[in-house]
């Protein structure tokens, strides 16, 4: 929803326009101001030196902040042009129709040029960092008859992720000419007439102003952790846990107070489970059972979507995947994934010794071996084992008639759990991101109610709005999120530095 803030009490209480903090304890000059040390923040505070800028960046936390391993981009130079903007309408089309078509542009045409200049900045910090090409997007090129060229970021292995990269990015340039403000807090855009001049942030000592001759960048995520934000905009997740700490939406008050206005309600969301099990295998459509053990889906539904059957408060995300030891044969003719070798399966589970746990986050791993049916559903945590058993029966039935007559699965995709030792992983789906922000045009300028840009004030990564719109996040263009998250920051940083 759209506001143009007043005093309305139509306005909700988190978007009213506070009074103008004072006092100001000191005023720091800068060509450019940066609020957030996140995927975008970082790009964009490096490229803007590197253009000769004065920069400044602001963060509230100790330490710069980022999730995720995979960006991806558009080698524009290896791919016909045709193909590219097949790219585009398949994203839009992935995002309901509601996705700006000349921000997925932007993206296609600059994210290659943007993502291989990071990776060359992150080999010279020495942060652990692969290009894997095309081999991420061979189903998508598959399935769209294109022959598009990529580049594909990938920080890691798990647990190092974007997250310690982008620390040690910014660390690396420190004594070169970036000045960062940590533990400092931006609380209020300052407006000149109609232009944004800069933003006052609280730091130990008092308010200061950091001011931003050529623009102020606002870089600080999404709005998870602000209750009151996250029941207005995206209520049917409230029960699911949330992954990151902080994200309290600042970007987009500020912004709003200020004059800029927020995508209209039916917010996008990210809620996923990479690391229960072998990422691979997230979306096979093994037989799928909440905690009651029953069955819930029709299980050739992706993993980014399973959120949707387990948002109340008795289900929170929380579902297993369910299968025997057959399991490579089984799914030869699966759609969705790959299945992994028992080796690698191994890795994920708990109560095996694996002397190399490469990829794994130890406190996330949920896959379990066992026996029998019952003393596998004991060790996913399943509440009423008698109903899991049965519902495995009753799922056997019918893959072996080739009929599934709850779920309407096709025969080819349903495969029987019926050969000791069985296998499940828990898989906990959790709130990863809301991917919906603020209104901005293609150069990532914030527009005000009329649509007009507001002169000096840009906004980038995921507190940015119009690059999604569906209801969930897709996962057909493997690693959009933070491959636009890299190019927002570093072709505003180009923008601004023409200006």
């Amino acid at each position: 929803m759209s506001y143009i803030i007043g005093h309305d009490s139509d306005v909700p209480e988190f978007l009213r326009q506070p009074e103008p903090i004072t006092p100001i304890t000191d005023v720091k000059d800068y060509d450019i101001v940066i609020i957030g040390a996140g995927s975008p923040g970082v790009p964009c505070a490096l490229r803007a030196k590197e253009l000769g800028l004065k920069v400044c960046v602001v963060q509230k936390e100790a330490t710069a902040s980022a999730c995720g391993n995979i960006g991806s981009g558009i080698l524009v130079d290896q791919s016909s042009k045709d193909d590219i903007e097949k790219i585009i309408s398949n994203e839009i089309a992935a995002n309901d129709y509601r996705a700006k078509r000349s921000l997925i542009a932007h993206w296609a045409y600059h994210s290659g040029e943007a993502i291989t200049w990071l990776i060359d900045k992150a080999k010279a910090a020495g942060c652990q960092i692969t290009d894997e090409g095309d081999g991420m997007h061979t189903a998508l090129n598959n399935e769209l008859n294109t022959d598009v060229h990529f580049v594909t970021s990938v920080f890691g292995p798990k647990p190092y992720n974007t997250g310690t990269a982008m620390t040690e990015l910014i660390e690396s340039e420190l004594a070169e000419g970036i000045d960062v403000f940590y533990n400092t807090c931006a609380e209020q855009l300052v407006k000149d007439g109609n232009r944004v001049i800069g933003v006052v942030a609280k730091t130990d000592d008092g308010y200061v102003q950091f001011n931003g001759k050529k623009g102020i960048v606002v870089a600080t995520g999404d709005y998870q952790n602000d209750d009151a934000m996250l029941s207005y905009y995206l209520p049917d997740v409230v029960n699911l846990e949330k992954k990151k700490e902080g994200r309290t939406g600042d970007g987009h008050k500020m912004i709003v107070w200020a004059g800029g206005t927020i995508e209209n309600i039916g917010h996008t969301k990210m809620c996923h489970d990479f690391d229960g099990g072998p990422a691979p295998m997230m979306s096979l459509p093994y037989l799928r059972v909440k905690r009651n053990g029953k069955r819930f889906a029709n299980e050739t539904v992706g993993m980014e979507y399973m959120n949707c059957f387990l948002l109340s408060p008795e289900d929170a995300g929380h579902y297993m995947q369910i299968f025997d030891s057959d399991y490579i044969e089984k799914s030869q003719h699966l759609k969705g994934g790959q299945a992994v070798p028992v080796a690698e399966l191994k890795k994920f589970m708990p109560e095996e010794d694996v002397a190399d746990r490469t990829g794994v986050i130890p406190d996330q791993m949920a896959t379990f071996k066992a026996d029998t049916l019952e003393a596998l559903a004991e060790k996913l945590g399943i509440t009423d084992a008698a109903a899991f058993v049965d519902t495995v029966h009753r799922y056997n039935d019918m893959a072996k008639a080739g009929h599934d007559t709850e779920m309407g699965v096709d025969a080819d995709q349903m495969v029987t759990v019926d050969k000791a030792p069985f296998y499940g992983i828990h898989r906990h789906i959790r709130l990863t991101m809301c991917c919906s922000g603020v209104n901005i045009n293609e150069h990532h300028q914030c527009l005000d109610a009329d649509g007009n840009p507001i002169e000096g004030l840009f906004a980038i990564g995921n507190l940015a709005g119009n690059m999604y719109g569906a209801v969930d996040y897709p996962l057909g263009l493997v690693g959009i999120n933070l491959g636009n998250n890299y190019t927002s920051g570093y072709t505003t940083a180009n923008y601004i530095a023409s200006l």
